[in-house]
């Protein structure tokens, strides 16, 4: 099904793969630095930061522009050393305990009406800052009361307390990516497939009111097999939206792209999601798990 585009020259990648060296035409968009001059302004002033910067996301001009971010709190320093992210893996500073209420000042100024908030993962704090999760929350409550939030968590090393702590809070939509297929999890330092599984299966049975959703990459190596096999998992574990987008490396020191997946075989995946029973699909090349995030509603 995923048959690889080759468009310029190729070079050995890691594992024996290849690094696609240029992007076909459907991945060729412009980001314009002008357009985020605004939103900048208001993350520096605030201090805040988003995953849209530290993950190098290729929509940030377009998000930015329409004042749009995903919010990234508990700092920017990552625990794990999974080897498709940008974010970085140094060791992370103390909890900053006066973010939730500067996130919650950012989205009562940019008047949003849907926020979707993540963090890198905090395998060193206790309840991986699922505490901060929840002060976010009630911090967004106070300052806007009608804004839906969206939470993107880690996997917590599969503590259930700590999913209880973020279930409490009351987010509209509680996100997780499973990321990629079983087989390529070499990619995810220190994440479990089964793990993350059943992250959003105890979300969906302690909190049927409150949406779940994942994403996946393609163009790691994946099979057709493999990717509908995700599908029907993450369906079992009751999650109702799912992303699905094209994994575009942001060095030549993380894991390499190994094909560049043709627009049309996105739509049909999701046409399968659907019959599969998503509530809603977002597939495409730029797809992201928070672009376009109020639309899941």
């Amino acid at each position: 099904m995923f048959e690889p585009v080759f468009d310029g020259p190729l070079e050995s990648g890691r594992g024996g793969g290849v690094n696609i060296q240029r992007k076909p035409e459907w991945l060729r968009k412009k980001v314009n630095p002008g357009d985020q001059n605004e939103m900048r302004r208001l993350l520096g002033e605030l201090r805040l930061n988003t995953v849209c910067q530290q993950a190098l996301c290729p929509n940030i001009s377009e998000c930015f522009a329409c004042g749009q971010a995903t919010f990234l709190v508990l700092g920017k320093n990552c625990t794990r050393l999974c080897s498709f992210c940008n974010v970085e893996k140094t060791v992370p500073l103390p909890v900053d305990t006066g973010e939730p209420e500067r996130v919650a000042e950012a989205v009562s100024r940019l008047k949003l009406s849907h926020v979707v908030i993540t963090s890198p993962t905090r395998d060193d704090l206790p309840d991986g800052g699922a505490g901060i999760y929840a002060a976010t929350v009630a911090a967004i409550r106070y300052a806007s009361s009608t804004t839906r939030i969206e939470l993107l968590i880690p996997d917590f090393q599969g503590s259930v307390s700590s999913v209880e702590t973020v279930i409490a809070s009351r987010p509209c939509i509680i996100a997780h990516n499973v990321e990629t297929v079983p087989r390529l999890y070499q990619i995810r330092s220190g994440a479990d497939y089964g793990r993350s599984l059943e992250l959003l299966r105890v979300c969906s049975d302690l909190a049927p009111d409150i949406r779940t959703k994942s994403g996946i990459m393609l163009g790691m190596g994946e099979q057709e097999a493999e990717i509908l096999q995700v599908l029907r998992n993450l369906r079992d574990a009751g999650c109702d939206y799912l992303s699905i987008g094209q994994y575009l490396a942001p060095s030549r020191r993380h894991y390499p792209v190994q094909e560049y997946v043709r627009p049309e075989l996105f739509e049909t995946l999701r046409d399968e999601a659907l019959v599969l029973g998503f509530s809603h699909v977002e597939s495409g090349p730029y797809v992201r798990s928070s672009y376009h995030a109020g639309q899941y509603v």
